[in-house]
Protein backbone atom coordinates (compact mmCIF):
# COMPACT_ATOMS: atom_id res chain seq x y z
CA UNK A 1 0.00 0.00 0.00
CA UNK A 2 1.50 3.37 -1.06
CA UNK A 3 1.27 6.10 1.77
CA UNK A 4 2.32 9.40 1.86
CA UNK A 5 4.95 10.23 4.53
CA UNK A 6 5.64 13.86 5.31
CA UNK A 7 9.10 14.46 7.02
CA UNK A 8 10.14 16.78 10.33
CA UNK A 9 13.00 17.22 11.74
CA UNK A 10 13.36 19.80 14.98
CA UNK A 11 15.62 19.69 18.17
CA UNK A 12 13.04 19.53 20.44
CA UNK A 13 9.53 17.48 20.14
CA UNK A 14 6.72 17.69 22.04
CA UNK A 15 3.78 15.39 22.43
CA UNK A 16 1.24 17.11 24.02
CA UNK A 17 -0.60 20.19 24.01
CA UNK A 18 -1.80 20.61 27.89
CA UNK A 19 0.03 22.71 30.23
CA UNK A 20 2.90 20.65 30.63
CA UNK A 21 3.25 20.26 26.73
CA UNK A 22 2.90 24.14 26.31
CA UNK A 23 5.45 25.06 28.78
CA UNK A 24 7.77 22.73 27.74
CA UNK A 25 7.68 24.64 24.20
CA UNK A 26 8.17 27.62 25.87
CA UNK A 27 11.32 26.46 27.29
CA UNK A 28 12.43 25.15 24.46
CA UNK A 29 11.41 28.18 22.19
CA UNK A 30 14.96 29.89 22.72
CA UNK A 31 17.11 26.89 22.55
CA UNK A 32 15.88 25.99 19.17
CA UNK A 33 13.13 24.37 16.80
CA UNK A 34 10.33 22.84 18.17
CA UNK A 35 7.45 20.84 17.14
CA UNK A 36 4.35 20.25 18.83
CA UNK A 37 2.01 17.09 18.42
CA UNK A 38 -1.63 16.98 19.28
CA UNK A 39 -4.25 14.98 18.63
CA UNK A 40 -6.99 17.40 19.17
CA UNK A 41 -6.64 21.27 19.48
CA UNK A 42 -4.72 22.68 22.12
CA UNK A 43 -8.05 23.66 24.03
CA UNK A 44 -9.53 20.08 24.43
CA UNK A 45 -6.82 19.43 27.27
CA UNK A 46 -7.46 18.09 30.74
CA UNK A 47 -5.45 21.15 31.46
CA UNK A 48 -7.59 23.48 30.05
CA UNK A 49 -10.44 22.36 31.83
CA UNK A 50 -8.63 22.36 35.79
CA UNK A 51 -10.73 24.98 38.04
CA UNK A 52 -8.62 24.39 40.95
CA UNK A 53 -5.22 26.65 41.26
CA UNK A 54 -1.42 25.73 40.99
CA UNK A 55 -0.06 25.50 44.29
CA UNK A 56 3.28 27.36 45.68
CA UNK A 57 4.74 28.95 49.02
CA UNK A 58 4.67 32.54 47.69
CA UNK A 59 3.56 34.46 50.72
CA UNK A 60 5.72 35.25 53.38
CA UNK A 61 3.81 33.33 55.75
CA UNK A 62 4.53 30.01 53.99
CA UNK A 63 7.41 28.23 53.10
CA UNK A 64 8.26 25.73 50.46
CA UNK A 65 9.66 23.24 53.55
CA UNK A 66 5.52 23.31 54.90
CA UNK A 67 4.71 22.60 51.17
CA UNK A 68 7.02 20.14 51.28
CA UNK A 69 5.76 18.31 54.51
CA UNK A 70 2.07 19.13 53.07
CA UNK A 71 2.79 17.01 49.60
CA UNK A 72 4.55 14.45 51.99
CA UNK A 73 1.85 13.73 54.13
CA UNK A 74 -0.89 13.24 51.59
CA UNK A 75 1.73 10.94 49.59
CA UNK A 76 1.69 8.12 52.24
CA UNK A 77 4.92 7.19 52.34
CA UNK A 78 5.64 6.95 48.67
CA UNK A 79 7.13 10.53 47.99
CA UNK A 80 10.55 10.60 46.73
CA UNK A 81 11.71 13.28 48.94
CA UNK A 82 14.25 15.06 46.75
CA UNK A 83 11.41 14.98 43.73
CA UNK A 84 9.16 16.97 45.95
CA UNK A 85 12.22 19.23 47.18
CA UNK A 86 12.96 20.04 44.07
CA UNK A 87 8.74 20.44 42.97
CA UNK A 88 8.66 23.39 46.21
CA UNK A 89 11.87 25.30 45.47
CA UNK A 90 11.35 25.73 42.20
CA UNK A 91 7.81 25.81 41.83
CA UNK A 92 7.96 29.08 43.20
CA UNK A 93 10.61 30.29 40.51
CA UNK A 94 8.42 28.97 37.54
CA UNK A 95 5.64 31.23 39.26
CA UNK A 96 7.84 33.85 38.78
CA UNK A 97 8.82 33.13 35.37
CA UNK A 98 5.31 33.22 34.50
CA UNK A 99 4.28 36.17 35.81
CA UNK A 100 6.90 38.18 34.53
CA UNK A 101 6.08 36.35 31.05
CA UNK A 102 2.95 38.58 31.55
CA UNK A 103 0.31 35.66 33.50
CA UNK A 104 -2.14 37.30 35.15
CA UNK A 105 -3.57 35.77 38.42
CA UNK A 106 -6.41 36.95 40.60
CA UNK A 107 -5.12 39.75 42.87
CA UNK A 108 -6.07 42.51 45.03
CA UNK A 109 -5.00 45.79 46.36
CA UNK A 110 -2.74 43.63 48.84
CA UNK A 111 -1.28 41.36 45.78
CA UNK A 112 -2.07 37.89 45.01
CA UNK A 113 -5.29 36.23 45.87
CA UNK A 114 -3.84 32.81 48.12
CA UNK A 115 -7.17 30.36 48.38
CA UNK A 116 -6.77 27.17 50.54
CA UNK A 117 -7.52 23.40 49.51
CA UNK A 118 -7.34 20.19 50.48
CA UNK A 119 -4.46 18.78 52.91
CA UNK A 120 -2.78 21.97 52.66
CA UNK A 121 -1.56 24.13 55.77
CA UNK A 122 -1.37 27.64 54.34
CA UNK A 123 -2.90 29.38 52.15
CA UNK A 124 -0.70 28.96 48.66
CA UNK A 125 -3.11 28.26 45.56
CA UNK A 126 -3.21 30.69 42.93
CA UNK A 127 -5.77 31.19 40.97
CA UNK A 128 -6.63 32.85 37.49
CA UNK A 129 -10.38 33.90 36.38
CA UNK A 130 -11.57 32.69 39.87
CA UNK A 131 -12.31 28.84 39.03
CA UNK A 132 -11.28 28.71 35.30
CA UNK A 133 -7.28 28.93 36.25
CA UNK A 134 -6.60 25.74 33.67
CA UNK A 135 -8.44 27.83 30.91
CA UNK A 136 -6.35 31.24 31.64
CA UNK A 137 -3.58 29.67 32.02
CA UNK A 138 -3.37 27.71 28.86
CA UNK A 139 -5.11 30.51 26.63
CA UNK A 140 -1.97 32.26 27.71
CA UNK A 141 0.70 29.89 26.52
CA UNK A 142 -1.12 29.24 23.46
CA UNK A 143 -0.91 32.79 22.94
CA UNK A 144 2.97 32.68 23.59
CA UNK A 145 3.69 29.49 21.61
CA UNK A 146 2.13 30.82 18.29
CA UNK A 147 4.00 34.14 19.06
CA UNK A 148 7.06 32.23 18.55
CA UNK A 149 8.71 31.62 15.55
CA UNK A 150 10.67 28.92 16.63
CA UNK A 151 7.54 26.73 17.58
CA UNK A 152 5.16 25.13 15.27
CA UNK A 153 1.98 23.42 16.60
CA UNK A 154 0.78 20.60 15.01
CA UNK A 155 -2.99 19.85 15.94
CA UNK A 156 -4.70 16.95 14.44
CA UNK A 157 -2.10 14.42 14.58
CA UNK A 158 -2.46 11.34 16.25
CA UNK A 159 1.60 10.03 17.71
CA UNK A 160 1.01 6.09 16.40
CA UNK A 161 4.63 5.10 17.39
CA UNK A 162 7.68 5.82 18.83
CA UNK A 163 10.44 5.64 16.61
CA UNK A 164 12.87 3.42 18.88
CA UNK A 165 15.41 0.60 18.97
CA UNK A 166 14.83 -0.22 22.52
CA UNK A 167 17.33 1.92 23.86
CA UNK A 168 17.13 5.58 22.29
CA UNK A 169 14.15 7.61 20.98
CA UNK A 170 14.83 9.38 17.70
CA UNK A 171 11.46 10.37 17.12
CA UNK A 172 7.55 9.55 16.72
CA UNK A 173 5.62 8.42 14.09
CA UNK A 174 2.07 10.26 13.43
CA UNK A 175 -1.16 10.29 11.16
CA UNK A 176 -2.34 13.67 10.44
CA UNK A 177 -6.01 13.49 10.59
CA UNK A 178 -6.87 16.86 8.25
CA UNK A 179 -4.22 16.21 5.79
CA UNK A 180 -4.73 12.36 5.67
CA UNK A 181 -0.79 11.62 5.72
CA UNK A 182 1.30 10.25 7.51
CA UNK A 183 4.21 12.24 9.52
CA UNK A 184 7.53 10.87 10.89
CA UNK A 185 9.02 13.41 13.08
CA UNK A 186 12.68 12.71 13.75
CA UNK A 187 14.28 14.50 17.19
CA UNK A 188 17.38 13.58 19.70
CA UNK A 189 14.93 14.64 22.34
CA UNK A 190 11.56 13.68 22.34
CA UNK A 191 8.90 15.15 25.46
CA UNK A 192 5.75 13.33 26.12
CA UNK A 193 2.98 15.24 27.89
CA UNK A 194 0.28 13.31 26.73
CA UNK A 195 -1.79 13.32 29.73
CA UNK A 196 -3.69 11.10 31.84
CA UNK A 197 -6.15 8.19 31.56
CA UNK A 198 -9.04 8.22 33.62
CA UNK A 199 -11.39 9.09 30.73
CA UNK A 200 -11.19 4.91 30.92
CA UNK A 201 -13.73 5.71 33.93
CA UNK A 202 -17.49 6.19 32.96
CA UNK A 203 -17.66 8.49 36.03
CA UNK A 204 -14.97 10.92 35.11
CA UNK A 205 -13.44 14.58 35.26
CA UNK A 206 -11.76 13.89 32.78
CA UNK A 207 -12.05 14.70 28.51
CA UNK A 208 -12.61 11.90 26.23
CA UNK A 209 -9.69 11.90 24.64
CA UNK A 210 -7.92 11.59 28.59
CA UNK A 211 -7.23 7.39 27.88
CA UNK A 212 -3.41 7.15 28.29
CA UNK A 213 -2.21 6.65 25.20
CA UNK A 214 1.13 8.07 25.89
CA UNK A 215 1.74 5.85 28.60
CA UNK A 216 0.82 3.04 25.99
CA UNK A 217 3.47 4.37 23.48
CA UNK A 218 5.89 4.39 26.26
CA UNK A 219 5.09 0.77 27.61
CA UNK A 220 5.35 -0.59 23.80
CA UNK A 221 8.66 1.17 23.03
CA UNK A 222 10.42 -0.51 26.35
CA UNK A 223 10.07 2.38 28.94
CA UNK A 224 9.09 1.65 32.55
CA UNK A 225 6.27 2.44 33.89
CA UNK A 226 5.69 2.74 38.11
CA UNK A 227 2.55 3.02 40.27
CA UNK A 228 -0.34 2.32 37.92
CA UNK A 229 -2.64 1.13 40.50
CA UNK A 230 -3.17 4.76 41.85
CA UNK A 231 -5.67 6.28 40.55
CA UNK A 232 -6.92 9.62 42.46
CA UNK A 233 -10.70 10.25 42.65
CA UNK A 234 -11.72 13.60 43.36
CA UNK A 235 -14.14 14.07 45.98
CA UNK A 236 -16.74 16.41 44.76
CA UNK A 237 -18.20 15.81 41.11
CA UNK A 238 -21.82 17.41 40.71
CA UNK A 239 -24.54 14.12 40.47
CA UNK A 240 -27.15 15.52 38.53
CA UNK A 241 -30.74 13.66 38.13
CA UNK A 242 -29.71 12.85 34.51
CA UNK A 243 -26.33 11.94 35.04
CA UNK A 244 -24.80 15.19 34.70
CA UNK A 245 -21.22 15.33 35.90
CA UNK A 246 -18.51 18.31 36.27
CA UNK A 247 -16.07 18.89 38.93
CA UNK A 248 -16.98 21.03 41.95
CA UNK A 249 -13.21 22.68 42.60
CA UNK A 250 -11.85 21.74 46.09
CA UNK A 251 -11.66 25.33 46.78
CA UNK A 252 -15.08 25.37 47.64
CA UNK A 253 -14.23 23.20 50.52
CA UNK A 254 -11.54 25.51 51.05
CA UNK A 255 -13.79 28.38 51.23
CA UNK A 256 -15.45 27.07 53.92
CA UNK A 257 -18.42 24.41 52.48
CA UNK A 258 -19.92 21.09 54.05
CA UNK A 259 -20.20 17.80 53.40
CA UNK A 260 -23.49 16.24 53.97
CA UNK A 261 -24.54 12.92 54.03
CA UNK A 262 -28.14 12.01 52.70
CA UNK A 263 -29.73 12.54 56.11
CA UNK A 264 -28.36 15.96 56.38
CA UNK A 265 -25.42 15.15 58.89
CA UNK A 266 -22.05 16.67 58.60
CA UNK A 267 -19.67 13.60 58.50
CA UNK A 268 -15.93 14.35 58.27
CA UNK A 269 -15.53 14.99 61.59
CA UNK A 270 -16.03 11.24 62.25
CA UNK A 271 -12.71 10.41 59.27
CA UNK A 272 -10.22 13.02 59.59
CA UNK A 273 -9.68 16.13 62.39
CA UNK A 274 -9.06 18.28 59.02
CA UNK A 275 -12.75 17.57 58.48
CA UNK A 276 -13.68 18.74 54.74
CA UNK A 277 -9.88 19.73 54.35
CA UNK A 278 -8.78 16.43 54.76
CA UNK A 279 -6.58 15.01 51.61
CA UNK A 280 -8.41 13.94 48.25
CA UNK A 281 -8.25 9.87 49.53
CA UNK A 282 -10.08 10.56 52.82
CA UNK A 283 -12.40 12.72 51.54
CA UNK A 284 -13.29 10.22 48.60
CA UNK A 285 -13.19 7.00 50.84
CA UNK A 286 -15.46 8.84 53.79
CA UNK A 287 -17.77 9.43 50.89
CA UNK A 288 -17.81 6.19 49.45
CA UNK A 289 -18.55 5.06 53.47
CA UNK A 290 -21.71 7.18 53.82
CA UNK A 291 -23.12 6.85 50.44
CA UNK A 292 -23.29 2.92 51.47
CA UNK A 293 -24.28 3.61 55.01
CA UNK A 294 -27.13 5.94 53.66
CA UNK A 295 -27.77 3.80 50.59
CA UNK A 296 -27.64 6.73 48.30
CA UNK A 297 -25.39 7.17 45.12
CA UNK A 298 -24.44 11.37 46.57
CA UNK A 299 -23.70 12.96 49.50
CA UNK A 300 -24.39 17.05 49.43
CA UNK A 301 -22.03 20.41 49.27
CA UNK A 302 -23.62 22.71 51.20
CA UNK A 303 -22.54 26.87 50.91
CA UNK A 304 -26.16 28.08 52.34
CA UNK A 305 -24.27 29.14 55.02
CA UNK A 306 -21.35 31.11 53.31
CA UNK A 307 -21.92 34.89 51.61
CA UNK A 308 -24.30 34.22 48.83
CA UNK A 309 -22.59 37.29 46.54
CA UNK A 310 -19.39 35.95 47.82
CA UNK A 311 -19.85 32.51 46.34
CA UNK A 312 -20.93 33.47 43.32
CA UNK A 313 -18.51 35.77 42.34
CA UNK A 314 -15.65 33.13 43.57
CA UNK A 315 -17.30 30.19 41.75
CA UNK A 316 -19.13 31.75 38.86
CA UNK A 317 -18.41 28.89 36.29
CA UNK A 318 -19.58 26.48 38.57
CA UNK A 319 -22.34 28.84 39.47
CA UNK A 320 -23.66 29.01 35.82
CA UNK A 321 -23.23 25.36 35.63
CA UNK A 322 -25.38 24.24 38.57
CA UNK A 323 -27.91 26.85 37.70
CA UNK A 324 -28.08 24.72 34.31
CA UNK A 325 -28.91 21.63 35.91
CA UNK A 326 -31.35 23.52 38.32
CA UNK A 327 -29.71 24.14 41.53
CA UNK A 328 -28.54 27.44 43.21
CA UNK A 329 -24.81 26.75 44.50
CA UNK A 330 -25.30 29.18 47.11
CA UNK A 331 -28.68 27.99 48.69
CA UNK A 332 -29.18 24.53 47.65
CA UNK A 333 -27.61 21.09 48.74
CA UNK A 334 -25.64 20.16 45.67
CA UNK A 335 -25.39 16.02 45.07
CA UNK A 336 -21.99 15.62 44.61
CA UNK A 337 -20.15 11.92 44.16
CA UNK A 338 -16.41 11.18 43.49
CA UNK A 339 -15.18 10.55 40.24
CA UNK A 340 -12.00 9.32 38.58
CA UNK A 341 -9.28 12.42 37.83
CA UNK A 342 -5.87 11.75 37.68
CA UNK A 343 -4.10 8.95 37.22
CA UNK A 344 -0.93 9.10 39.65
CA UNK A 345 1.38 6.68 38.60
CA UNK A 346 2.64 6.63 34.84
CA UNK A 347 6.11 6.74 32.80
CA UNK A 348 8.65 6.73 35.18
CA UNK A 349 11.32 8.94 35.38
CA UNK A 350 14.51 10.74 36.86
CA UNK A 351 14.86 14.27 38.26
CA UNK A 352 15.20 15.96 34.69
CA UNK A 353 12.71 13.88 33.37
CA UNK A 354 14.49 11.26 31.69
CA UNK A 355 12.90 8.03 31.20
CA UNK A 356 14.85 4.30 31.27
CA UNK A 357 14.85 5.61 27.28
CA UNK A 358 17.65 7.54 26.03
CA UNK A 359 15.98 11.11 24.50
CA UNK A 360 12.66 10.09 25.85
CA UNK A 361 11.58 12.38 28.60
CA UNK A 362 7.88 12.39 30.57
CA UNK A 363 6.32 15.25 32.25
CA UNK A 364 2.79 15.82 33.75
CA UNK A 365 0.31 14.03 34.19
CA UNK A 366 1.38 11.07 31.78
CA UNK A 367 4.83 10.82 34.00
CA UNK A 368 5.62 9.38 37.17
CA UNK A 369 8.20 11.80 39.07
CA UNK A 370 7.73 10.53 42.49
CA UNK A 371 6.41 13.54 43.86
CA UNK A 372 2.83 12.53 44.62
CA UNK A 373 3.32 9.31 46.03
CA UNK A 374 0.14 6.79 46.89
CA UNK A 375 -2.07 10.16 46.95
CA UNK A 376 -1.54 13.87 44.97
CA UNK A 377 -1.95 16.77 47.07
CA UNK A 378 -4.84 18.99 45.23
CA UNK A 379 -3.20 21.80 42.60
CA UNK A 380 0.00 20.32 42.37
CA UNK A 381 -0.58 19.50 38.92
CA UNK A 382 -0.02 22.37 37.30
CA UNK A 383 3.18 22.99 39.31
CA UNK A 384 4.94 19.87 38.36
CA UNK A 385 3.82 20.17 34.89
CA UNK A 386 5.46 23.77 34.48
CA UNK A 387 8.40 22.57 36.94
CA UNK A 388 9.52 18.99 35.23
CA UNK A 389 8.70 20.65 31.98
CA UNK A 390 11.13 22.87 32.28
CA UNK A 391 13.64 20.41 33.58
CA UNK A 392 12.76 18.19 30.80
CA UNK A 393 13.82 20.95 28.41
CA UNK A 394 17.09 21.52 30.45
CA UNK A 395 17.57 17.86 30.91
CA UNK A 396 17.41 17.50 26.69
CA UNK A 397 19.78 20.34 25.99
CA UNK A 398 22.61 18.63 28.25
CA UNK A 399 22.43 15.28 27.01
CA UNK A 400 23.86 15.83 23.55
CA UNK A 401 22.67 14.64 19.80
CA UNK A 402 22.55 11.62 18.23
CA UNK A 403 23.47 10.72 14.61
CA UNK A 404 21.07 9.77 12.64
CA UNK A 405 17.57 8.67 13.24
CA UNK A 406 16.68 4.87 12.93
CA UNK A 407 13.43 2.75 12.48
CA UNK A 408 11.15 2.14 9.53
CA UNK A 409 7.55 3.24 8.85
CA UNK A 410 5.81 0.27 10.80
CA UNK A 411 2.82 2.71 12.75
CA UNK A 412 -0.76 1.71 13.03
CA UNK A 413 -2.61 2.19 9.54
CA UNK A 414 -5.49 4.81 10.58
CA UNK A 415 -6.49 5.84 7.49
CA UNK A 416 -9.97 4.96 6.67
CA UNK A 417 -10.60 2.14 8.80
CA UNK A 418 -13.29 3.21 11.41
CA UNK A 419 -15.88 1.46 10.21
CA UNK A 420 -15.34 -2.26 9.63
CA UNK A 421 -15.06 -3.11 13.06
CA UNK A 422 -17.76 -0.51 14.94
CA UNK A 423 -19.62 -2.95 16.64
CA UNK A 424 -16.61 -4.90 18.14
CA UNK A 425 -14.83 -1.74 19.30
CA UNK A 426 -18.28 -0.48 20.81
CA UNK A 427 -18.61 -3.45 22.99
CA UNK A 428 -15.05 -3.85 24.10
CA UNK A 429 -14.59 -0.39 24.97
CA UNK A 430 -18.09 -0.37 26.83
CA UNK A 431 -16.84 -3.79 28.55
CA UNK A 432 -13.43 -2.36 29.42
CA UNK A 433 -14.76 0.77 30.80
CA UNK A 434 -17.47 -0.86 32.76
CA UNK A 435 -14.96 -3.25 34.25
CA UNK A 436 -12.58 -0.04 35.39
CA UNK A 437 -15.42 1.47 37.04
CA UNK A 438 -16.83 -1.96 38.63
CA UNK A 439 -13.45 -3.73 39.78
CA UNK A 440 -10.98 -0.75 39.82
CA UNK A 441 -13.11 1.76 41.45
CA UNK A 442 -12.41 3.26 44.77
CA UNK A 443 -12.51 0.07 46.99
CA UNK A 444 -11.29 -2.81 45.41
CA UNK A 445 -10.53 -6.59 45.72
CA UNK A 446 -9.01 -9.94 44.70
CA UNK A 447 -11.87 -11.68 43.06
CA UNK A 448 -12.67 -8.76 41.32
CA UNK A 449 -9.46 -7.57 39.78
CA UNK A 450 -8.76 -11.23 38.74
CA UNK A 451 -12.21 -11.65 36.78
CA UNK A 452 -11.11 -8.30 35.01
CA UNK A 453 -7.85 -9.10 33.89
CA UNK A 454 -9.48 -12.33 32.88
CA UNK A 455 -11.73 -9.86 30.56
CA UNK A 456 -9.35 -7.85 29.32
CA UNK A 457 -7.19 -10.84 28.10
CA UNK A 458 -10.56 -12.30 26.23
CA UNK A 459 -11.24 -8.27 24.51
CA UNK A 460 -6.84 -8.53 23.98
CA UNK A 461 -7.35 -12.37 22.13
CA UNK A 462 -10.65 -11.50 20.20
CA UNK A 463 -9.45 -7.99 18.52
CA UNK A 464 -5.92 -9.58 17.40
CA UNK A 465 -7.22 -9.14 14.05
CA UNK A 466 -8.37 -5.56 14.20
CA UNK A 467 -6.55 -2.80 12.76
CA UNK A 468 -6.31 1.06 12.18
CA UNK A 469 -7.43 3.46 14.26
CA UNK A 470 -9.64 1.06 16.03
CA UNK A 471 -7.19 -1.39 16.55
CA UNK A 472 -4.95 1.41 18.39
CA UNK A 473 -7.60 2.85 20.25
CA UNK A 474 -8.15 -0.80 21.89
CA UNK A 475 -4.35 -1.52 22.06
CA UNK A 476 -4.08 1.31 23.78
CA UNK A 477 -6.84 0.88 26.43
CA UNK A 478 -5.75 -2.97 27.10
CA UNK A 479 -2.41 -1.83 27.83
CA UNK A 480 -3.14 1.15 30.28
CA UNK A 481 -6.51 -0.71 31.94
CA UNK A 482 -3.86 -4.44 32.47
CA UNK A 483 -1.10 -2.14 34.16
CA UNK A 484 -3.74 -0.61 36.54
CA UNK A 485 -5.22 -3.81 37.36
CA UNK A 486 -1.95 -5.92 37.49
CA UNK A 487 0.01 -2.88 40.14
CA UNK A 488 -3.95 -2.93 41.95
CA UNK A 489 -3.66 -7.12 42.22
CA UNK A 490 -0.09 -6.90 43.25
CA UNK A 491 -0.42 -4.12 45.85
CA UNK A 492 -2.18 -6.56 48.92
CA UNK A 493 -3.00 -3.01 50.81
CA UNK A 494 -4.57 0.14 51.37
CA UNK A 495 -2.63 3.26 50.76
CA UNK A 496 -3.61 6.55 49.69
CA UNK A 497 -5.74 6.28 46.46
CA UNK A 498 -5.36 2.66 46.39
CA UNK A 499 -7.77 1.16 48.42
CA UNK A 500 -8.63 -2.54 49.21
CA UNK A 501 -11.09 -4.20 51.09
CA UNK A 502 -9.10 -7.45 51.39
CA UNK A 503 -6.53 -5.56 52.60
CA UNK A 504 -7.77 -2.51 54.50
CA UNK A 505 -4.54 -1.52 56.06
CA UNK A 506 -1.29 -0.11 55.34
CA UNK A 507 1.75 -2.58 54.86
CA UNK A 508 5.33 -1.76 54.95
CA UNK A 509 6.44 -4.50 53.18
CA UNK A 510 4.52 -2.21 50.15
CA UNK A 511 6.03 0.80 51.01
CA UNK A 512 7.55 1.09 47.53
CA UNK A 513 6.98 1.18 43.69
CA UNK A 514 5.61 -1.12 41.42
CA UNK A 515 7.72 -1.33 38.22
CA UNK A 516 6.80 -2.95 35.32
CA UNK A 517 8.56 -2.76 31.73
CA UNK A 518 7.25 -4.96 28.91
CA UNK A 519 8.27 -8.65 28.90
CA UNK A 520 9.92 -8.22 32.06
CA UNK A 521 8.65 -9.34 35.48
CA UNK A 522 7.49 -6.40 37.57
CA UNK A 523 9.49 -5.04 40.45
CA UNK A 524 10.26 -3.00 43.50
CA UNK A 525 11.97 -0.10 43.69
CA UNK A 526 12.31 1.96 46.62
Amino acid sequence: MSVEIIDVECDFLVVGGGLAGLYAAVCASSLGRCVVVTKQTLVQSNSYWAQGGIAAAVDPEDSPVFHKEDTVAAGRGLCDARAVEILVEEGRERVADLINLGMKFDSDDSGLLLGLEGGHSKRRVLHAGGDSTGKEMIDFLISYVSSSESVTILELVTVTDIISDGERCYGVWGYDEGKKSYVRIASPSTILATGGASALYRRTTNPEGASGEGISLAWRAGAEISDMEFVQFHPTVFSGPKGEAFLLTEAIRGEGAYLLNARGERFMERYSSLLELAPRDVVSKAIHGEMRSCGEDYVCLDLSHMDPEFVRKRFSNIEKLCRNSGFDLARDRIPVAPAAHYTIGGVRTGLMGETSIEGLYACGEVSNTGVHGANRLASNSLLECMVFAKRCIDGAERAGRPDGVGGDFEGFMLADTRGADTEFFNEARDAIIGGMSTHLGIVREREGIERFIARLEEISSASEDVTGWFGFKLGTMLDVCLLVARGALLRKESRGAHLRSDYPEEDTDYEKHLVFRKDLEVYGAD
